[in-house]
């Protein structure tokens, strides 16, 4: 039969069910206009998709749906239900959007009340091993199971180990024992302790990359004060503020921004330059990364930065006079 129309069905057979708490197996399957057996099968799919349908044999059997499942299925793949919940969590949490917080609860309870059972404990560990304080500017993007992943391995106290870029650029490997996620403004942060440096640290997810977890457990250790929201903002107001670059590159925005990724804003000036703004610890950085661009740039800020490249260029240019 043609998906769709057995997709239609299936919400169809849902509807019937939350409006009426128990069907007849035949009167159900009539109001449908299947056979018995095409019945069990939406039945079974329903099931499949998390909906709890209780069947009862006998004279007066039939099909009822379990109290709790009330509601039309969302029509959602797996990542965009776990985003939803996640999200509804946070806003009903950190109260971003002031004026609805009864309808955010609701809705919420809602949401969670749907989700295919496979999903419930990514949006639980999630819910269970986030802490928000309410500022900072938009965000880079996180992907969804990476946040998942790791709020479950807070939660299972599993250890991880991943590719991390820290602030300067630099790539290294770390292995962590994960405590809390923290969502500082709409910037996530993972408060870990760092087993190779045996130290607490944070890591900020937008420069973390292909985490694994290990399946090795691990004895949780108490922070040293306060919780993972204060260690997160202590640590912050403790970090040194770097170099803010702007430079204006002769090329277009579109291909400025797909060579310095995340790490940078673009902005555009015309169709053939743009201003390029970059936050860094050290200025081998945004010398790589507009050596990486390959156009002709001027430095509008910091002045340490033409004299960084003057004596890099004095540098280069004395091996390649050398050959």
């Amino acid at each position: 039969m043609d998906m769709s129309t057995t997709g239609e069905r299936t919400l169809q057979l849902l509807l019937l069910l939350q409006n009426h708490r128990h069907w007849l197996g035949g009167d159900l399957a009539d109001r449908l206009g299947v056979s018995g057996r095409t019945l069990r099968r939406d039945v079974d799919r329903l099931r499949s998709m998390g909906y709890p349908v209780d069947a009862r044999r006998g004279v007066d059997g039939g099909y009822a749906l379990a109290p709790g499942a009330s509601l039309p299925p969302l029509v959602l793949d797996d990542e965009e239900a776990v985003a939803l919940a996640v999200g509804m969590q946070v806003a009903v949490r950190s109260g971003a959007v002031i004026g609805i917080e009864d309808s955010s609860v609701t809705a919420l309870a809602k949401i969670v009340q749907v989700l295919p059972r496979r999903l419930r404990p990514q949006v639980d560990a999630v819910a269970a091993m986030t802490e928000s304080v309410g500022w900072g500017d938009a965000p880079p993007s996180i992907d969804s199971w990476v946040l998942t992943s790791i709020a479950q391995a807070c939660r299972d106290c599993e250890r991880l180990t991943f590719a991390y870029v820290a602030r300067d650029g630099s790539p290294t490997e770390r292995s962590v024992d994960p405590h809390r996620l923290v969502l500082l403004g709409r910037r996530w942060y993972l408060v870990a302790w760092d087993l190779d440096r045996s130290d607490w640290r944070i890591f900020r997810l937008d420069r973390l990359e292909t985490e694994h977890r290990t399946g090795r457990n691990f004895t949780p250790r108490p922070l040293p004060k306060g919780d993972a929201a204060q260690f997160v903002r202590a640590s912050l107001d403790r970090a040194p503020t770097g170099h803010e670059i702007e430079v204006v590159v002769h090329a277009a925005a579109s291909e400025v921004r797909n060579r310095v990724g995340r790490w940078g804003t673009v902005e555009k000036v015309d169709s053939a330059r743009c201003l390029l703004r970059m936050t860094a610890e050290s200025l081998d950085w945004p010398m790589m990364a507009l050596s990486a661009i390959g156009a002709e740039f001027e430095v509008v800020s910091p002045h340490a930065l033409i004299q960084h490249l003057r004596e890099r260029a004095d540098l280069f240019g004395r091996a390649a006079a050398k050959q």
